[in-house]
């Protein structure tokens, strides 16, 4: 009987390696081709549909500039509150993969209406050249907004969960990310710039002196490929199952701690309830320990006495007692808000800038060291993306040595001190864009173009770089850093929903944006007195719009570093994978499914 014990116990042990090894060969550099195919045609696509959008709608549909500017920000938010619907599916029952096929296919149904729609010239208004008694779209803004809509939605599939299924493919604990000598978001950031670096240059060309059917028809087709390029790598992904919804098991904490808010939380958190085996499946890499934080929640854990029968079985009922892990796995989503939160006026300032910025750019002389050449206008934010593609380099290259030898930090420096530096290079942004505006209004006024809105004003448009590049170089510091700081300090079952939060941020700080322009083009004045004018940006007082949202930063700035400085880390403990020789091996039959294998690997996992 014990020789055929231990002939199971061998056997049950293959089994569980050759599952093991199997995994093993999924994953890796090996798919990042494909994924990044993916993320990269759908960032091509993406900015040659965006960023030259502010030029379609004012020149093609004839609409007045803050109208336009107004749709472009309220798609923004909308495409950027879509993540968390995405993440959620994903986390709950649909998986990444297929959250991102799903959502890409909606997404290239969005592209395929709106470059149908620029094909015809039936579906536009006449021609207004003279920017003046312009008879603006009607039926073309319908088929806009519908195409808007669905790219929206299938942006919600992809942009939480690209990054993440990215993530997924590599060994993400702490240990194995300072073991590495590259950093995968800034990776990450690199070729989504060269994606953006692209569209910029032919995309907008395209868009400008080729044709609008053309120039859409490109991100469309480009989307199409990066769909194929996905399912061609599926058979080497390593995808994980979802673990069902996050936010039900915060609501169970939540309603756990309510039910029991009477009762005392013991001294000793060791005798709050704890269960390995019910959380193996939401502990991934990371066991989260008690912290001391938000005591009112520990009640969730506390096992009064009409608990005391479930404790013995491996599922009690969690809408009365959580465990430890799942507890603060609310606590680190309520840590990580106020951090978060810091970014919603930052985008605030930055929702209208590009759109400004190419109008600013249309009335400047784009010509090339005197050539016949001109800088397309939707081509001016490629002075920003090659800020940020240069600056990610340098930052990993020289920065990072630098900065490791300074703080002994493996990263250089943390993820909230690198959020801290890009506001702060923002205030300074936004404060050279005022005076910008305030020398071409200068130029203007000397050759009496202020009442010419359609005409060119001599002063060179790359004095419009600097406020690009400072604006570029705050994404490599910011964006970078809060994409990371979500992604490492959200529970590990709730990565996608955590990352969604970047998305969540865009979306509410252009909303805030739109109301902010809304207002003050309402409240400004009437004609040459209004900040924000609808046709003439000389007669305009752009530059107080500027100045208003540097000092919105400076507050914010201020707030972040309180946040920042109160902030604490989430406590965990990395949970190894490995199948331990020592001690017994609990005996399964042969033809144990892979779900069930999975069960035993985790159960033979060593903290």
């Amino acid at each position: 009987m014990e020789s055929d014990n231990k002939n199971m116990a061998a056997a049950n042990d293959e089994i569980v390696e050759k599952k093991m090894t199997k995994e093993k060969k999924l994953g890796g550099t090996r798919t990042m081709p494909f994924i990044f195919a993916n993320e990269i045609c759908d960032r091509f696509g993406n900015t040659g549909f965006q960023a030259n959008m502010i030029t379609y709608l004012t020149q093609e549909l004839n609409l007045p500039l803050v109208k336009a500017s107004n749709i472009l920000t309220n798609f923004d938010g909308t495409t950027n509150f879509t993540p968390i619907i995405g993440a959620l599916i994903a986390d709950s029952f649909a998986g990444r993969f297929w959250t991102i096929t799903i959502g890409s296919i909606i997404y290239e149904l969005g592209l395929l209406i709106v470059t149908i729609s620029a094909v015809f010239p039936s579906l536009r208004p006449p021609p207004c050249p003279t920017q003046t008694n312009c008879v603006e779209a009607s039926g073309a803004l319908w088929i806009l907004y519908v195409s808007l809509l669905l790219t929206s939605i299938g942006s919600g599939g992809i942009r939480p969960n690209v990054v993440t299924f990215a993530a997924d493919q590599f060994d993400m604990s702490k240990s194995a990310v300072a073991k590495r000598r590259w950093n995968f978001f800034n990776i990450y950031y690199f070729c989504m710039g060269l994606a953006t670096l692209t569209a910029l240059t032919v995309i907008v060309y395209i868009q400008d002196n080729v044709g609008w059917g053309w120039g859409l028809g490109i991100p469309t087709v480009s989307m199409a490929i990066s769909i194929i390029a996905f399912l061609v790598g599926s058979p080497l992904y390593k995808k994980l199952k979802p673990l069902g919804s996050p936010l039900v098991r915060l609501a169970q904490v939540v309603l756990a701690a309510v039910k029991k808010r009477n009762a005392v939380v013991p001294a000793d958190p060791k005798l709050l309830y704890e269960n390995k085996e019910l959380d193996a499946d939401i502990c991934l890499h990371e066991r989260l320990l008690h912290s001391n934080q938000f005591k009112f929640l520990d009640r969730a854990a506390i096992v009064t006495p009409g608990d005391e029968a479930k404790v013995s079985t491996t599922r009690p009922n969690l809408w009365r007692l959580s465990t430890v892990h799942r507890v603060e796995e609310l606590k680190c989503i309520i840590r990580i808000l106020p951090i978060w939160s810091a970014g919603i006026l930052l985008v605030t300032a930055e929702s209208h800038q590009h759109s400004f910025f190419i109008q600013q750019g249309r009335t400047m002389d784009r010509h090339i060291a005197g050539s016949s050449f001109q800088i397309p206008p939707g081509s001016l934010p490629i002075f920003g993306t090659l800020t940020i593609i240069i600056g990610l380099v340098l930052y990993e290259r020289l920065f990072v040595p630098l900065a490791r030898r300074l703080t002994k930090n493996p990263t250089g420096i943390t993820c909230l001190q690198r959020m801290g530096i890009g506001l702060a290079i923002n205030i300074v942004s936004t404060v050279v864009c005022a005076f910008v505006e305030v020398k071409r209004k200068s130029a203007a006024a000397r050759h009496n173009l202020l009442d010419n809105p359609t005409a060119m004003i001599p002063i060179s448009v790359f004095w419009l770089v600097p406020q690009y590049c400072l604006h570029g170089l705050a994404e490599v510091f910011m964006s970078v850093g809060r994409l990371e700081f979500l992604y490492d300090q959200a529970p590990g079952s709730m990565r996608s929903t955590a990352v969604s939060l970047n998305w969540l941020t865009l979306s509410l700080g252009n909303y805030v944006g739109t109301l902010l322009v809304t207002l003050l083009h309402k409240y400004t004045g009437s004609g040459d007195k209004n900040w924000l004018p609808d046709r003439n940006l000389n007669r305009g007082k752009l530059e107080y719009y500027y100045l208003l949202i540097s000092g919105i930063q400076v507050v914010n700035l201020v707030y972040y570093v309180v946040c920042a400085s109160l902030y604490s880390h989430k406590p965990m403990e990395e949970v190894s994978h490995e199948i331990s020789r020592e001690g017994d091996v609990e005996l399964v039959p042969n033809d144990k499914s892979d779900e069930e294998i999975d069960v035993l690997v985790r159960g033979k996992s060593r903290v």
